[in-house]
């Protein structure tokens, strides 16, 4: 397997960066919910909307920023966004103290932050590409995904613990202040930034608003693993409250072992992501993307046969456990294939593209199964997800076989032969910076 290779200080710092605001991420988990329904009196349609509808605002907030990112510096925009971030979640409390929170503010906030996320989100990818050497790339968003699982893990049940001892807005005022120290942690990086891609023109044209997704499309195998995430990530994410009305409504369970429930299987992540590179280095990274790909598709089906008691509580927690045990095994190699596989003048279109299109795939799937629930039940809705599900491993591309071939374009555009921008063409370990929120399959 070789020594594990040297990550570097920079990557020391955005690790570090990650991880606190992670950890605040978790520890606000679920608090907006918590905050509309006590502070303004908000129902169920508000609370969904509350996600859903902020998701989608913020995704058309975010088109033009992919253009934007690709040829600027992406740590200042990191900072930046995460700045950003802490604004607008220390909004919230301060109105709340002042006695004027609305449910038109938390909306703002969310629109805000969902669109800052995609921006930084897009920007911590292509500058992951710049401060880890290709050998790296894997163990990188390994840990990123390992932190993930541990933030979650950890978060939700201390964050629910102190928003019910310290009251509704505590939790958010550890999330935001998560974002500042995400910001100096990234402001302590000392290695300077490689200069980004010149622009060919000195005009900004609307065609570059469609360069990611033109290019993901383009892309044989990015193409296939595009439209493969963004149906397996919002179908999971559409259930997610479904799941949650028929076990705290219709099965009663109790709060504690709803919330058990969904925590002890994130153990299945923390395993996972320490399993991703040996796993890709014994097996091979397409092999890892197609079994892994499809054995992450499998079991939310399980989800349908849940009935009350400990037999419905293990019955849940197992389908989740190898759930997120193959997707966290999954994400990282994946991550690392759509870095290298993406041209370095595209990066931050092309994650831009991605982030924007699985927030709105999440956000319309999440309010169309809501409605579906309404009408045949949840276990009905849980079912046709699950079955859907399991015809997304055939948009996994064939990987299997050769190399994709370059498309005239890739040859016409490749420099010349032993320089270091040909590296690595859909082979070796692969790259791109772990999303920051509870994750992104779950």
């Amino acid at each position: 397997m070789g020594r594990r290779p040297k990550l570097g200080e920079a990557f020391g710092w955005l690790w570090a960066a990650y991880a606190v605001s992670a950890y605040g991420t978790g520890l606000g988990f679920g608090a907006f919910s918590v905050v509309a329904i006590t502070t303004s009196g908000a129902g169920s349609a508000e609370v969904a909307a509350l996600s859903s509808a902020g998701l989608a605002m913020g995704a058309l907030l975010a088109i033009p920023l992919g253009p934007w990112l690709e040829f600027r510096a992406k740590r200042p925009v990191m900072i930046a966004t995460d700045v950003v971030r802490f604004a607008a979640l220390a909004s919230i409390p301060l109105a709340y103290w002042l006695g004027v929170l609305s449910f038109a503010q938390l909306l703002l906030v969310t629109t805000v932050t969902a669109a800052a996320k995609i921006a930084f989100t897009a920007a911590s990818g292509a500058y992951l590409r710049t401060i880890v050497p290709a050998d790296g790339l894997l163990v990188a968003t390994s840990r990123f995904e390992s932190t993930t699982w541990s933030a979650t893990v950890i978060g939700p049940p201390v964050g629910g613990a102190a928003l019910g001892l310290l009251g509704p807005v505590t939790t958010i005022v550890i999330d935001a202040t998560s974002y500042l120290l995400s910001a100096l942690g990234l402001a302590a990086i000392r290695q300077p930034e490689q200069p980004p891609t010149p622009r060919k023109t000195s005009t900004r044209r609307w065609s570059d608003l469609a360069e990611g997704w033109r290019y993901i499309l383009a892309h044989r195998t990015l193409r296939r693993l595009f439209f493969n995430t963004v149906l397996v990530n919002g179908l999971i994410m559409a259930t997610e409250p479904i799941l949650s009305v028929m076990m705290l409504s219709h099965l009663r369970f109790p709060v504690w072992q709803y919330g058990l429930a969904f925590a002890v299987p994130c153990v299945g992540g923390l395993i996972g992501s320490r399993l991703a590179r040996h796993v890709a280095a014994r097996c091979g990274e397409r092999t890892v993307l197609r079994v892994f790909g499809t054995l992450r598709a499998c079991w939310p089906l399980g989800l349908v046969s849940i009935q009350p008691g400990v037999a419905g509580l293990v019955i849940v927690m197992a389908t989740e456990f190898v759930l997120i045990l193959c997707a966290s095994i999954f994400n990282p190699v994946f991550a690392a294939y759509r870095l290298n596989n993406t041209d370095a003048d595209r990066h931050a279109r092309v994650l831009t593209a991605w982030s924007i299109t699985t927030s709105t795939g999440t956000a319309v799937l999440t309010v169309s199964w809501g409605l579906l629930a309404e009408f045949t039940g949840p276990r009905a809705a849980l079912a046709l997800a699950g079955i859907l599900l399991l015809g997304t491993p055939f948009l996994l591309p064939r990987m299997l076989g050769t190399p994709e071939p370059a498309s005239p374009r890739d040859l016409a555009s490749m420099p010349p032969a032993g320089t270091d921008a040909v590296r690595h063409r859909d082979s070796g370990p692969l790259s791109l910076a772990a999303e920051r929120v509870p994750n992104q399959t779950r």
